[in-house]
């Protein structure tokens, strides 16, 4: 008799790379190895630049006066993004939550390499944290771009390990059938993941450069 929690599992073959019940050739991100290791990659780089951030914050809450390792210029400055309301919305720094919430990211790596099957339900808390995560990042993207009017290179970095995480992690659920949606949309999403990519790198890029074309044309006066 089959286990309850046989629904909750992916309904992959990782070693044949297809769905069991129509044999579909799933897209190479949806597999579990090829997976596990964009979430090491883009969690242990988005980690390492929260860890950067806590270090700089900690230094800069010691003396106000510190200047972090990316206060480059008025632009391009971490040290005075940490001065702003912004960064700490929850009451306490917002690299805090990178910290714990890309150890996560990179826990479930590690448990999709040892081979195990999660449960749907985690799956779905994934993507919920990863779409919250998407959302407050953008959030902050534009409250630099628009608000602040300072980049922050390490925050940056995290930015651009966001996108393809959201991306496919949506993608994984959405081919596996944790979220359910219409074929045709799953086929086009799974076909079409690093374009999808690259297409939001580029609008990033292009929202930078225009929020601070002043800067690039040099008639800001710096």
């Amino acid at each position: 008799m089959p286990s309850p929690a046989s629904d909750n599992l992916a309904p992959a073959d990782t070693a044949s790379g297809s769905t069991p019940r129509t044999g579909v050739q799933l897209p190479r991100m949806a597999r579990d190895v090829p997976f596990a290791w964009l979430l090491l990659l883009t969690g242990a780089i988005a980690w390492l630049a929260s860890g950067a951030l806590v270090l700089e914050k900690l230094q800069v809450l010691a003396d106000p006066n510190h200047a972090t390792v990316c206060d480059i210029n008025p632009w391009i400055s971490c040290g005075d993004v940490m001065k702003t309301p912004q960064s700490s919305v929850f009451g306490f720094p917002n690299m805090f939550i990178g910290i714990v919430a890309f150890a996560v990211i990179i826990t479930t790596a590690m448990v999709l390499f040892a081979g195990a099957k999660l449960a749907r339900w985690y799956w779905i808390g994934l993507q919920a944290g990863v779409t919250l995560g998407f959302v407050f990042i953008v959030w902050l993207w534009s409250q630099a771009l628009y608000v602040i009017h300072i980049l922050c290179p390490f925050c940056m970095v995290v930015w651009a390990c966001m996108i393809p995480l959201f991306v496919f992690v949506t993608i994984r659920n959405l081919v596996q059938g944790v979220i359910p949606a219409p074929a045709g949309l799953v086929k086009v999403l799974g076909d079409y993941g690093w374009i999808i990519v690259a297409l939001l790198y580029v609008a990033v890029a292009a929202s930078i450069f225009f929020a601070f074309i002043n800067v690039f044309v040099g008639t800001s006066g710096y």
